[in-house]
């Protein structure tokens, strides 16, 4: 497989101003692979300690920071020199060993020359327990789930790929069936990373549903394993809760759907918690279109799953129902599509999306994204059907300049008048398995 973001830890090797790296992100999507093949690719040597497996390494951490001695204790277990521009030292599994976390602030300041890179599971939330997470003194990278695209290179579809890089729309019309069955694809196996070589080696969705549901499962046994007790139950509710909440028109977050008699205030531990964890994305709503976007927050959210994939498999959703279309799943596919955008933009770029809807939530724009200086509403419509009452009363209300309404439709761009006086907007539609491309749009 190919990872896109092995071109941003590149640029880090690069940077002569370098810290540790941490890669931060849910269990299962790929950190692993991720540093060990970034290591086999661009460097000549590879000490890699995985500290749920190394008693004697978590031995030599907890000892103290003496960094010259860590580094020989490295060169003892890898079982040879350490050279820093041609080592990489990976420190896998770190949240094992607190210390060999803290240690990063010391390599930072005495030694930044080696090249350290640093995972584990559920780093987040080391941060807010005072275990001392060395805030400014590493680089962070999230990795999320594999996007779209990654997705087609991964499946022998590099040329769509390179079609959508160039934003060559006549081409990408021509193939736009082909693109459709894909996204589709997509939306059953999605991005996790052993979801798809399972794919890839049994074209058998059955194995690859067993795959995502085993992977559920292990995020289910980390609720007992790492959170604080009193919390398990509110966790486990509140992540069971998450299919029913997309599942409606109005996706924004309701505690009745989690448990009748539970208030915000009770949730508010375990949503923080899954999101530290990786494992779901809030989405906040703002007041209007306007800079800085935070300035404007407001209290209603939707909240979101890491994967589009392990959406469907916790939903049970029939796969035949995604391939064929079938009737029973059309509200659904509302959440699938929604749930794809906003996962793609994360994945694809720094995009924080927001979103817009009126006090009763009777007129909601899907995601806002900050594109140069506007704030760009966008509109997600599963399939091709192009009404979009709530963006043209938006656009007229804000005097948007640009909009995106992100459908199965192919690529065209037309001008929206949004007041009397002869202004317009230009409304892009811009085909959902294009949205990789909507942040290097020209607006």
């Amino acid at each position: 497989m190919k990872r896109d973001s092995i071109e941003q830890l590149i640029s880090w090797k690069k940077n002569p101003r370098r810290k540790p790296l941490i890669l931060l992100g849910a269990r299962q999507v790929g950190k692993t692979w991720l540093m060990q093949e970034f290591g086999k690719r661009h460097f000549k040597k590879l000490a890699y300690i995985r500290f749920d497996q190394n008693k004697r390494m978590r031995a030599s951490f907890e000892q103290d920071y003496n960094i010259p001695r860590l580094l020989e204790a490295i060169q003892m277990d890898a079982g040879f020199k350490i050279t820093p521009k041609d080592t990489l030292i990976i420190l896998d599994e770190i949240q094992e060993c607190p210390r060999a976390l803290t240690s990063l602030k010391y390599f930072c300041e005495e030694a930044r020359e080696y090249h350290i890179v640093a995972a584990g599971s559920l780093l987040g939330l080391y941060e807010h327990s005072g275990t001392g997470f060395p805030v400014g003194k590493v680089d962070i990278y999230h990795l999320y789930p594999m996007s779209f695209g990654e997705f087609l290179k991964a499946t022998g579809h590099e040329l769509y790929v390179e079609a959508l890089e160039r934003q060559d729309w006549r081409l990408i019309t021509d193939f736009a069936s082909k693109y459709i069955d894909l996204l589709k694809l997509y939306y059953i196996i999605g991005g996790m990373p052993e979801a798809i070589s399972t794919y890839l080696d049994t074209h058998d969705f059955e194995q690859v549903r067993n795959v995502q549901q085993n992977i559920l499962l292990g995020y289910q046994r980390d609720f007992s394993k790492h959170a604080p007790p009193e919390q398990t139950p509110l966790i486990s509710l509140l992540w069971d809760s998450i299919p029913k909440q997309l599942a409606r028109e109005n996706k924004k977050f309701m505690c009745k759907d989690v448990q009748e008699t539970l208030r915000m205030r009770d949730l508010e531990i375990a949503m923080q918690w899954l999101m530290d964890a990786g494992l779901i994305h809030k989405v906040v709503r703002v007041s209007k279109p306007a800079f800085p976007a935070d300035a404007y927050r407001e209290s209603a959210f939707k909240l979101f799953f890491l994967d589009v994939g392990l959406l469907g498999a916790k939903s049970k959703l029939p796969i035949d129902a995604v391939l064929d279309g079938n009737r029973i799943f059309t509200e659904f596919k509302g959440a699938l599509a929604e749930q794809y955008v906003q996962q793609e933009l994360r994945a694809t770029s720094d995009a924080i999306p927001y979103y817009w809807a009126t006090a009763n939530s009777q007129t909601e724009i899907d995601f806002l994204v900050q594109m140069g200086m506007e704030m760009v509403p966008v509109e997600v419509k599963a399939e091709t059907n192009l009404q979009a009452k709530s963006l043209k009363a938006f656009c007229k209300k804000f005097k948007c300049p640009t909009a995106i309404r992100s459908s199965m439709a192919p690529w065209f761009v037309q001008d929206m008048p949004i007041s009397d006086d002869g202004s317009i907007c230009k409304l892009i539609n811009l085909p959902l398995y294009a949205v990789s491309q909507m942040m290097k749009l020209p607006h």
